[in-house]
C-alpha cells in the first residue's frame, strides 16, 4: 500500500519509544501514529499544506498552495472544501476557528480576514485595506480570536506587529516593530491563546516565542537559534494541547518541539527526510482534543499524526 494515497497507521507502543529516543532532539525519532495525504490537485490531495485550524469537533481545515481550504476529519478523511475569492497576489497563511466554531482564514495578500461557515460559506470580512494606519494591515500572517470575541492579527512585511480589534473588527490598539529586542519582531508567523490567558507569537526570524498579555504588554521570552533541546530555528507555528503544553513546529529544523508554558523543553520529534517520522519544511500544527499532533509535513505534502 503507498503511503502517501492512503492513511496509514503505526504501533502506539514504537510511538512512545520514539518519543523517549528523540528527546535530546536531532536523533532519529519513530514512526508516527497516522501518516495522510498525496499530492496532488483532487478532492483529498494536497499541494504544499501551509497552515491548518481544528474544530471542537477535531475536524481539520487546511489550506495548501492552491489557495484551497479543505475540511477533513481527524483520521485524514475529506468532507468538504472551496477557495478564496481571489488568489492572483497570494494564497492564504493563516487559519484560525473562531468563538462561534466558524473558519477564520487570513487572505494574507488581500490584506484582510474571510469568515467562512464550516461548509466554506463566507460569513464576513474583516479589514481589506493595505497600508500602516489603525485598521490597515500588511501581510497577515495569522489571527486569533478570544472568548470576548477580541481578534488579535498578526503582521509582518510592511508591518511588524500585532493588531487587537474588537469583535466587530474595529481597531482597539497595536504593538511591536521590526527588531531584534524584546517585543519587537522579525516576521511573526503564528499566534495562539494560551490557558493561561496570555497570547504567544512564534516570532520566526528572531528564533523564539514571545508571550504577552491581551494588552500587548510583554511577559517574558524564550528561544535562540539552534538544533539543541530549548534552541528553535524558524518557528513557523505552535499550538496548546489540552494538558497545557505547548508544541511549536519549527521550518528550520524539520522538527516539533514540546514546551511547557514557560519554555521548558520537554522534548522533540521529527528531524530532515522523506519517511514516515520525518519532516521537510513542515508549516504548521494542529492538536486536537485528545492531545494529539497533526504536522503539515509540507514539502512531502502530507499530514502526520504524533501522540508526542
Amino acid at each position: 500500500m503507498d503511503f502517501m494515497s492512503h492513511p496509514i497507521r503505526f504501533r502506539p507502543w514504537l510511538l512512545g519509544f520514539g518519543i523517549l529516543a528523540s528527546i535530546g532532539c536531532g536523533r532519529p525519532s519513530e514512526l508516527p501514529e497516522l501518516v495522510w495525504g498525496k499530492q496532488g490537485v483532487l478532492d483529498g490531495e494536497l499541494v504544499r499544506p501551509r497552515a491548518v485550524a481544528i474544530d471542537a469537533h477535531d475536524h481539520l481545515y487546511i489550506v495548501d498552495f492552491t489557495a484551497r481550504i479543505q475540511a477533513f476529519d481527524r483520521d485524514g478523511r475529506f468532507i468538504t472544501g472551496w477557495k478564496t475569492p481571489d488568489y492572483r497576489n497570494g494564497r492564504p497563511s493563516g487559519m484560525a476557528i473562531d468563538r462561534e466554531g466558524n473558519v477564520i482564514v487570513c487572505d494574507s495578500h488581500y490584506h484582510c480576514l474571510r469568515i467562512y461557515s464550516p461548509e466554506g460559506v463566507e460569513l464576513r470580512k474583516i479589514g481589506g485595506i493595505p497600508g500602516h494606519e489603525s485598521g490597515q494591515f500588511a501581510y497577515i500572517s495569522d489571527a486569533v480570536q478570544d472568548e470576548d470575541g477580541h481578534f488579535y492579527v498578526a503582521e509582518f512585511g510592511e508591518n511588524h506587529r500585532i493588531t487587537k480589534l474588537d469583535c466587530n473588527g474595529k481597531f482597539l490598539l497595536s504593538w511591536g516593530s521590526e527588531g531584534t529586542e524584546p517585543g519587537q519582531f522579525s516576521r511573526v508567523r503564528a499566534l495562539a491563546l494560551g490557558p493561561d490567558g496570555n497570547l504567544y507569537a512564534a516570532d520566526a526570524c528572531n528564533h523564539r516565542i514571545q508571550v504577552f498579555s491581551r494588552d500587548g504588554k510583554l511577559l517574558h521570552h524564550w528561544g535562540k537559534n539552534g538544533d539543541s533541546i530549548g534552541e528553535l530555528s524558524y518557528p513557523y507555528d505552535l499550538a496548546f494541547a489540552p494538558d497545557k503544553k505547548l508544541y511549536v513546529v519549527e521550518y528550520g529544523n524539520h522538527r516539533v518541539q514540546k514546551f511547557t508554558m514557560h519554555g521548558k523543553s520537554l522534548g522533540c520529534w521529527g528531524g530532515a527526510g522523506r519517511e514516515p517520522g520525518r519532516l521537510y519544511n513542515p508549516w504548521a500544527l494542529a492538536v486536537d482534543s485528545k492531545g494529539r499532533v497533526h504536522v503539515m509535513d509540507t514539502d512531502n505534502h502530507r499530514v502526520q499524526r504524533i501522540d508526542f
